[in-house]
């Protein structure tokens, strides 16, 4: 899946987000995808190319870089993009569900009623498909289920990042005992300046996202708790007007 592909889906199912759903994916696209495609990825083209050990001795240069680099930034960054969308795509996969139970629904009564149209029936097709769910019930459950693993996804490989790499400061000298190489050997990582620059904004990035994720989660159980509230107490005005009105019936009974 290219990422054009993975924005358009992730952009349909941020119709049913909230504002602060909208703006991590904007930051997302922006700030980390277009960051890693134009320039993250011509900044790591040359690590194993120009990673260079002070030994001739055959394959020391691949043990030193396989040991202080097991996996390449923008791979790792590539893999985290995807997790971190993947749950995303669940609650664009609940509301295509919920519209499809809704458009057979539809579909069945047109069938029962004889004096609606083509037209009308597409036109409500149309309204089906370009409506903005509530999130609400089950859809509530759903994105606030998504947001707790994009949080899970994001902390998790950003805790890989910093322990894989010691940290997020590129060394410009790394010093090698592996087999088979003849001793300890001096290795030399190319622009290091540079590529701590970038694994410094992709963390702070991806930091961005997190607190965003924590916002939209607290903004979604805010918005829960309150919507209870009010439903509690409708129903004990409902429940105290009913009262008041079988008090004044009994009385009215009493009189008569």
């Amino acid at each position: 899946m290219s990422w054009p592909t993975l924005y358009a889906q992730l952009a349909g199912a941020n119709r049913h987000s909230t504002s602060v759903g909208k703006v991590w994916l904007s930051v997302l696209f922006i700030f980390r995808v277009m960051v890693l495609v134009v320039a993250a990825e011509s900044v790591w083209g040359d690590e194993q190319s120009d990673f260079t050990c002070n030994t001739l001795q055959p394959g020391c240069e691949n043990v030193c870089y396989d040991q202080f680099f097991p996996v390449s930034h923008i791979r790792l960054w590539c893999l985290q993009l995807v997790f971190v969308s993947t749950p995303t795509l669940l609650v664009a996969m609940f509301v295509a569900y919920r519209n499809h139970g809704d458009k057979k629904r539809l579909l069945q009564g047109s069938a029962r009623t004889a004096f609606l149209t083509n037209k009308d029936q597409e036109e409500e097709l149309e309204t089906l498909r370009k409506r903005r769910l509530p999130i609400a019930g089950a859809l509530w459950w759903t994105y606030a289920c998504s947001l707790v693993f994009r949080l899970l996804f994001e902390g998790g490989f950003m805790y890989a990042l910093y322990v894989v790499y010691d940290g997020f400061q590129m060394p410009r000298l790394v010093r090698c005992d592996q087999w088979p190489c003849p001793n300890l050997v001096d290795c030399f990582i190319s622009r290091p300046t540079e590529k701590t620059i970038f694994t410094v904004f992709m963390a702070t990035a991806s930091s961005i996202c997190m607190v965003l994720n924590m916002a939209e989660l607290a903004y979604l159980v805010t918005k829960a708790v309150t919507r209870g509230c009010q439903k509690q107490r409708k129903g004990r005005s409902e429940s105290s007007r009913e009262e008041t009105q079988n008090k004044t019936n009994q009385k009215l009974l009493a009189s008569n």
